[in-house]
């Protein structure tokens, strides 16, 4: 029996998982199979001590996820359509509430599909020939993962009704400009940068960086006030750690700290 090669993959090194959509011939299209591996690779990451964040990508030089799989979505009617843009939503809801750092690292394509993704990670790390859109209103629909709600908050409505109207993409240099990567790299230099990014960070509280994603996110989906309480909580919850008690001792004695994540 042969076995099926799986379209999810990952690797770890220095506390860094390596995720690849690793479905290079199809440009690493986003079908139902694909997504329920994704999930599965989120939920196994999410319960590993040894992660610390993760760098997402696709396999080969021209697409990072150039969209959904259309024979599957011309399929679909009012009750699958629904049902479709939910679990897809899900997936990407699991990566942008992980308490570990997720970053994009993107080369080629990243339409549909495969910008929401980008869009669902924590920060993006573009190559300069990569392209980012949702076209899915040239195709009669409308982007179905978080891609009309997600744009606009990291980009502003005006900017996001332009990409999601008009569907035409953007390069890399377009997308740094209104703020929807945060870097630009050579195109052979782009998981390179990503993984030497996530080290950085990884540098710093576990325990704080956990918090400071929670705490961003809610504040997006929180009246201010409301966030502002629970920023202090949190400022609380980590003024009572070692980890702060680690981290003050260092600076004063002026030696890196050793975070224990407690």
């Amino acid at each position: 029996m042969t076995e099926t090669k799986p379209r999810v993959r990952w690797e770890l090194a220095d506390r860094i998982a390596t995720v690849t959509i690793d479905r290079p011939e199809k440009l690493n299209a986003l079908d139902a199979a694909t997504l329920d591996e994704l999930e599965a690779v989120v939920g196994a990451l999410e319960e590993r001590d040894d992660v610390g964040g993760v760098v997402l990508t696709g396999a080969g030089e021209k697409a990072f996820v150039a969209g959904a799989d259309i024979a599957e979505l011309a399929q679909l009617d009012a009750r699958t359509g629904t049902a479709a843009s939910r679990r897809g939503q899900a997936v990407f809801r699991r990566i942008e509430t992980s308490r570990k750092v997720w970053i994009a690292a993107v080369r080629g394509y990243a339409l549909g599909g495969g910008c929401e993704l980008a869009l669902a990670c924590h920060l993006r790390v573009a190559g300069q020939n990569a392209r980012f859109g949702l076209p899915e209103v040239k195709l009669g629909i409308l982007p179905g993962y978080g891609g009309t709600v997600r744009l606009a908050r990291l980009v502003g409505r005006g900017r996001a009704l332009e990409l999601l109207l008009t569907g035409e993409p953007i390069d890399a240099a377009e997308a740094h400009r209104i703020g929807l990567v945060n870097r630009v790299v050579p195109d052979d230099q782009v998981l390179e940068a990503a993984r030497a990014w996530l080290g950085g960070i990884l540098r710093n509280g576990p325990l704080a960086l956990a918090l400071v994603l929670e705490t961003s996110l809610r504040a997006q989906e929180m009246a201010l006030d409301d966030a502002l309480a629970w920023e202090s909580y949190a400022f609380g919850l980590l003024a009572a750690s070692d980890d702060m008690r680690e981290g003050m001792r260092a600076f004063l004695e002026k030696r890196p700290p050793r975070f224990a994540g407690r």
